[in-house]
Protein backbone atom coordinates (compact mmCIF):
# COMPACT_ATOMS: atom_id res chain seq x y z
CA UNK A 1 0.00 0.00 0.00
CA UNK A 2 1.28 3.66 -0.78
CA UNK A 3 2.00 6.37 0.96
CA UNK A 4 -1.46 8.13 0.68
CA UNK A 5 -3.80 4.86 0.96
CA UNK A 6 -1.90 4.64 4.60
CA UNK A 7 -2.80 8.47 5.15
CA UNK A 8 -6.75 8.01 4.10
CA UNK A 9 -6.80 4.96 6.67
CA UNK A 10 -5.01 6.58 9.32
CA UNK A 11 -7.91 9.98 8.82
CA UNK A 12 -10.38 7.56 8.69
CA UNK A 13 -9.63 5.76 11.75
CA UNK A 14 -8.95 9.09 13.73
CA UNK A 15 -12.43 10.17 12.73
CA UNK A 16 -14.13 7.14 13.92
CA UNK A 17 -12.49 7.12 16.99
CA UNK A 18 -13.50 11.08 17.54
CA UNK A 19 -17.01 10.37 17.41
CA UNK A 20 -16.51 7.88 20.09
CA UNK A 21 -17.77 9.90 22.81
CA UNK A 22 -20.99 11.15 21.62
CA UNK A 23 -22.45 7.62 20.64
CA UNK A 24 -20.98 5.17 22.94
CA UNK A 25 -21.21 4.62 26.81
CA UNK A 26 -19.73 6.01 29.37
CA UNK A 27 -18.05 2.70 30.75
CA UNK A 28 -16.46 2.37 26.44
CA UNK A 29 -15.56 6.14 26.57
CA UNK A 30 -13.83 5.41 30.15
CA UNK A 31 -12.15 2.47 28.75
CA UNK A 32 -11.33 4.45 25.80
CA UNK A 33 -9.52 7.18 27.79
CA UNK A 34 -7.26 4.41 29.19
CA UNK A 35 -6.16 2.60 26.18
CA UNK A 36 -5.77 5.80 24.76
CA UNK A 37 -3.40 7.11 26.95
CA UNK A 38 -1.87 3.61 26.91
CA UNK A 39 -1.04 3.47 23.54
CA UNK A 40 0.16 7.04 24.10
CA UNK A 41 3.10 5.64 26.54
CA UNK A 42 3.89 2.78 24.02
CA UNK A 43 4.27 5.07 21.58
CA UNK A 44 6.86 7.53 23.70
CA UNK A 45 8.88 4.35 25.37
CA UNK A 46 9.16 2.91 21.14
CA UNK A 47 11.43 6.50 20.78
CA UNK A 48 13.84 5.54 23.25
CA UNK A 49 13.32 1.57 23.17
CA UNK A 50 12.10 0.95 19.89
CA UNK A 51 14.32 3.17 17.63
CA UNK A 52 17.40 4.12 20.06
CA UNK A 53 17.38 0.43 21.43
CA UNK A 54 17.63 1.36 24.78
CA UNK A 55 15.11 -0.56 27.34
CA UNK A 56 14.20 2.14 29.61
CA UNK A 57 11.96 1.54 32.80
CA UNK A 58 12.24 4.72 34.12
CA UNK A 59 9.41 6.64 31.44
CA UNK A 60 6.74 6.21 35.04
CA UNK A 61 9.52 8.83 36.68
CA UNK A 62 8.57 10.98 33.26
CA UNK A 63 4.45 10.00 33.54
CA UNK A 64 4.86 10.82 37.90
CA UNK A 65 6.52 14.39 36.90
CA UNK A 66 4.01 15.06 34.55
CA UNK A 67 1.07 14.03 36.87
CA UNK A 68 2.37 16.11 39.68
CA UNK A 69 3.02 19.35 37.53
CA UNK A 70 -0.84 19.38 36.66
CA UNK A 71 -1.45 18.20 40.38
CA UNK A 72 0.65 21.16 41.73
CA UNK A 73 -0.08 23.29 39.80
CA UNK A 74 -3.56 23.40 40.45
CA UNK A 75 -4.10 22.35 43.90
CA UNK A 76 -1.22 24.71 45.12
CA UNK A 77 -1.01 27.41 43.02
CA UNK A 78 -4.48 27.44 41.72
CA UNK A 79 -3.43 27.46 38.17
CA UNK A 80 -5.46 26.44 35.49
CA UNK A 81 -4.87 22.52 33.56
CA UNK A 82 -2.97 24.21 30.53
CA UNK A 83 -0.32 25.37 32.66
CA UNK A 84 -0.25 22.09 35.04
CA UNK A 85 0.17 20.59 31.61
CA UNK A 86 3.26 22.51 30.66
CA UNK A 87 4.62 22.97 34.04
CA UNK A 88 4.97 19.15 33.95
CA UNK A 89 6.52 18.47 30.64
CA UNK A 90 9.21 20.90 31.64
CA UNK A 91 9.87 19.34 34.53
CA UNK A 92 10.02 16.02 32.32
CA UNK A 93 12.34 17.86 30.24
CA UNK A 94 14.76 19.12 32.85
CA UNK A 95 14.66 15.34 34.37
CA UNK A 96 15.72 14.08 31.08
CA UNK A 97 18.11 16.18 30.33
CA UNK A 98 20.24 16.13 33.33
CA UNK A 99 19.43 12.10 33.91
CA UNK A 100 20.09 11.42 30.80
CA UNK A 101 23.53 12.79 30.56
CA UNK A 102 25.49 10.32 33.34
CA UNK A 103 22.72 6.85 32.78
CA UNK A 104 22.63 6.55 28.88
CA UNK A 105 26.28 5.84 29.23
CA UNK A 106 25.60 2.82 30.93
CA UNK A 107 23.81 0.06 28.25
CA UNK A 108 21.88 -3.02 28.32
CA UNK A 109 20.77 -4.79 31.46
CA UNK A 110 22.72 -1.80 33.22
CA UNK A 111 20.91 0.90 32.06
CA UNK A 112 17.71 -0.79 32.42
CA UNK A 113 18.77 -1.61 35.98
CA UNK A 114 19.54 2.03 36.70
CA UNK A 115 16.53 3.42 35.18
CA UNK A 116 14.46 0.77 37.17
CA UNK A 117 15.68 2.08 39.95
CA UNK A 118 14.74 6.30 39.22
CA UNK A 119 11.24 5.50 39.78
CA UNK A 120 11.81 4.06 43.40
CA UNK A 121 14.14 7.14 44.22
CA UNK A 122 11.60 9.90 43.01
CA UNK A 123 8.69 8.13 45.09
CA UNK A 124 11.02 8.53 48.15
CA UNK A 125 11.36 11.67 47.19
CA UNK A 126 8.20 13.01 46.39
CA UNK A 127 6.82 10.77 49.60
CA UNK A 128 8.82 13.78 51.55
CA UNK A 129 7.85 17.08 49.54
CA UNK A 130 5.20 19.21 51.70
CA UNK A 131 4.00 20.63 48.17
CA UNK A 132 3.00 17.28 46.75
CA UNK A 133 1.00 16.65 49.69
CA UNK A 134 3.91 14.04 51.43
CA UNK A 135 2.34 10.31 51.27
CA UNK A 136 -1.67 11.53 51.36
CA UNK A 137 -0.77 12.68 47.91
CA UNK A 138 -3.30 15.83 46.14
CA UNK A 139 -7.00 15.75 45.42
CA UNK A 140 -7.29 17.60 42.29
CA UNK A 141 -10.86 19.25 41.45
CA UNK A 142 -13.38 17.30 40.10
CA UNK A 143 -14.40 17.85 36.34
CA UNK A 144 -17.18 15.66 34.98
CA UNK A 145 -15.69 15.64 31.31
CA UNK A 146 -15.19 12.58 30.06
CA UNK A 147 -15.23 13.35 26.47
CA UNK A 148 -13.27 16.00 26.57
CA UNK A 149 -10.49 14.07 28.29
CA UNK A 150 -11.29 11.26 25.61
CA UNK A 151 -10.19 14.14 22.78
CA UNK A 152 -7.36 15.24 24.82
CA UNK A 153 -6.03 11.57 24.87
CA UNK A 154 -6.95 10.92 21.22
CA UNK A 155 -4.99 14.50 20.72
CA UNK A 156 -1.92 13.45 22.25
CA UNK A 157 -1.83 9.79 20.40
CA UNK A 158 -2.04 11.81 17.13
CA UNK A 159 0.81 14.07 18.36
CA UNK A 160 3.15 11.45 19.19
CA UNK A 161 2.39 8.96 16.19
CA UNK A 162 3.02 11.95 14.12
CA UNK A 163 6.41 12.22 15.77
CA UNK A 164 7.51 8.99 15.87
CA UNK A 165 6.49 9.11 12.19
CA UNK A 166 8.72 12.23 11.38
CA UNK A 167 11.49 10.65 13.32
CA UNK A 168 11.36 7.24 11.24
CA UNK A 169 12.00 9.12 7.93
CA UNK A 170 14.58 11.81 9.69
CA UNK A 171 17.95 12.09 9.69
CA UNK A 172 17.92 12.30 13.70
CA UNK A 173 15.60 8.82 13.08
CA UNK A 174 18.18 7.32 10.84
CA UNK A 175 20.77 8.08 13.71
CA UNK A 176 18.58 6.59 16.35
CA UNK A 177 18.86 3.49 14.32
CA UNK A 178 22.22 3.35 14.09
CA UNK A 179 22.59 4.05 17.29
CA UNK A 180 20.43 0.63 17.94
CA UNK A 181 22.15 -1.84 15.81
CA UNK A 182 25.93 -1.18 16.29
CA UNK A 183 26.86 2.29 18.41
CA UNK A 184 30.23 2.31 17.94
CA UNK A 185 29.93 2.06 14.36
CA UNK A 186 27.45 4.77 14.02
CA UNK A 187 30.40 7.15 16.33
CA UNK A 188 32.78 6.46 14.10
CA UNK A 189 29.89 7.05 11.32
CA UNK A 190 29.75 10.33 12.98
CA UNK A 191 26.66 10.06 14.39
CA UNK A 192 26.79 12.24 18.14
CA UNK A 193 25.40 9.28 19.72
CA UNK A 194 25.15 11.30 23.43
CA UNK A 195 23.52 13.84 22.01
CA UNK A 196 20.83 11.80 19.78
CA UNK A 197 20.53 9.65 23.02
CA UNK A 198 19.62 12.58 25.63
CA UNK A 199 17.23 14.23 22.70
CA UNK A 200 15.46 10.68 22.69
CA UNK A 201 14.80 10.38 25.91
CA UNK A 202 13.89 13.66 26.43
CA UNK A 203 11.19 13.42 23.33
CA UNK A 204 9.99 10.06 25.28
CA UNK A 205 9.84 11.96 28.48
CA UNK A 206 7.72 14.85 26.73
CA UNK A 207 4.94 12.93 25.55
CA UNK A 208 5.15 10.20 28.73
CA UNK A 209 4.78 13.51 31.16
CA UNK A 210 1.93 14.77 28.77
CA UNK A 211 0.14 11.52 29.28
CA UNK A 212 0.72 11.53 32.76
CA UNK A 213 -1.03 14.95 33.46
CA UNK A 214 -3.86 14.08 31.54
CA UNK A 215 -4.43 10.78 33.30
CA UNK A 216 -4.49 12.95 36.66
CA UNK A 217 -6.89 15.37 36.27
CA UNK A 218 -8.82 12.79 35.05
CA UNK A 219 -8.89 10.22 37.94
CA UNK A 220 -8.77 13.76 40.57
CA UNK A 221 -6.49 11.85 42.86
CA UNK A 222 -2.54 11.05 43.23
CA UNK A 223 -0.17 9.74 45.20
CA UNK A 224 3.73 8.65 44.90
CA UNK A 225 3.09 5.06 44.55
CA UNK A 226 0.41 5.38 41.74
CA UNK A 227 2.19 8.19 40.05
CA UNK A 228 5.64 6.65 39.77
CA UNK A 229 4.31 2.88 39.94
CA UNK A 230 6.54 0.55 38.10
CA UNK A 231 3.85 -1.77 36.44
CA UNK A 232 2.98 0.89 34.24
CA UNK A 233 6.32 1.06 32.69
CA UNK A 234 6.12 -2.87 32.21
CA UNK A 235 2.80 -2.77 30.45
CA UNK A 236 4.13 0.37 27.87
CA UNK A 237 7.29 -2.08 27.47
CA UNK A 238 5.05 -5.19 26.79
CA UNK A 239 2.54 -3.10 24.01
CA UNK A 240 5.47 -1.56 22.50
CA UNK A 241 7.50 -4.89 22.09
CA UNK A 242 3.96 -6.97 21.35
CA UNK A 243 3.17 -4.61 17.88
CA UNK A 244 6.40 -3.99 17.02
CA UNK A 245 8.98 -1.50 18.75
CA UNK A 246 10.77 0.34 15.87
CA UNK A 247 7.73 0.78 13.59
CA UNK A 248 5.15 4.01 13.41
CA UNK A 249 1.89 1.86 14.33
CA UNK A 250 3.30 -1.26 15.92
CA UNK A 251 3.14 0.01 20.00
CA UNK A 252 -0.75 1.68 18.94
CA UNK A 253 -1.91 -1.55 17.70
CA UNK A 254 -0.39 -3.21 20.37
CA UNK A 255 -1.88 -0.87 22.72
CA UNK A 256 -5.29 -1.52 21.47
CA UNK A 257 -5.30 -5.21 21.17
CA UNK A 258 -3.91 -5.87 24.62
CA UNK A 259 -6.07 -3.09 26.69
CA UNK A 260 -9.06 -4.62 24.71
CA UNK A 261 -7.82 -8.49 26.12
CA UNK A 262 -7.05 -7.22 29.29
CA UNK A 263 -10.10 -5.31 30.25
CA UNK A 264 -12.48 -8.90 28.60
CA UNK A 265 -10.32 -10.37 30.96
CA UNK A 266 -10.51 -8.54 33.95
CA UNK A 267 -14.35 -8.50 33.78
CA UNK A 268 -14.05 -12.76 33.96
CA UNK A 269 -11.44 -13.57 36.55
CA UNK A 270 -9.46 -10.59 37.47
CA UNK A 271 -5.98 -12.92 38.45
CA UNK A 272 -6.20 -14.00 34.63
CA UNK A 273 -5.92 -10.44 33.44
CA UNK A 274 -2.34 -9.94 35.68
CA UNK A 275 -0.97 -13.47 33.96
CA UNK A 276 -2.19 -12.51 30.38
CA UNK A 277 0.95 -9.83 30.31
CA UNK A 278 3.62 -12.07 31.84
CA UNK A 279 2.30 -14.43 29.02
CA UNK A 280 2.22 -11.86 26.50
CA UNK A 281 5.92 -11.19 27.64
CA UNK A 282 6.86 -14.87 26.55
CA UNK A 283 4.99 -15.18 23.29
CA UNK A 284 6.84 -12.20 22.31
CA UNK A 285 9.85 -12.39 23.17
CA UNK A 286 10.21 -16.64 21.62
CA UNK A 287 7.89 -16.56 18.75
CA UNK A 288 7.97 -12.63 17.26
CA UNK A 289 10.91 -10.24 19.54
CA UNK A 290 10.03 -7.88 16.59
CA UNK A 291 6.17 -7.39 17.28
CA UNK A 292 3.22 -7.77 15.26
CA UNK A 293 4.74 -5.44 12.63
CA UNK A 294 7.39 -8.05 11.91
CA UNK A 295 4.99 -10.79 11.58
CA UNK A 296 2.98 -9.01 9.30
CA UNK A 297 5.84 -8.02 6.89
CA UNK A 298 7.53 -11.67 6.92
CA UNK A 299 4.52 -14.28 7.59
CA UNK A 300 3.87 -14.07 3.73
CA UNK A 301 7.26 -14.81 2.23
CA UNK A 302 8.16 -16.93 5.25
CA UNK A 303 4.58 -18.50 6.58
CA UNK A 304 4.90 -20.39 9.58
CA UNK A 305 8.94 -21.13 9.41
CA UNK A 306 8.97 -17.35 10.66
CA UNK A 307 8.16 -18.89 14.18
CA UNK A 308 10.51 -21.37 13.88
CA UNK A 309 13.56 -19.43 13.39
CA UNK A 310 12.55 -17.09 16.01
CA UNK A 311 12.67 -20.19 18.16
CA UNK A 312 15.81 -21.78 16.67
CA UNK A 313 17.38 -17.80 17.53
CA UNK A 314 16.39 -17.96 20.94
CA UNK A 315 17.72 -21.64 21.13
CA UNK A 316 14.81 -23.34 22.82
Amino acid sequence: MNRFGVVAIVVVVLALLATVPWIASPSIIQFGISTLLMAVLAQSWNIIGGYTGYASFGNSVFYGLGSYGVAIAMVQWNLPFGVGLAFGAVLALLFALLIGLPVLRLRGHYFAICTLALAEVMTAIVSNLEIAGRNTGLVLPLLRGDALFYELSLGLLALTTLTVAYIARSRFGFGLIAIRENEEAAAVMGVDTTRYKVAAFAISGFFTSLAGGIHAYWITFLDPVSAFDITLNVKMIIMAVFGGPGSIFGPVVGAFLLSAISEVLSTKISTLASLFFGFVIIVAVVFMPRGLADLGRRFRSVGWRYFAENVRRNRL
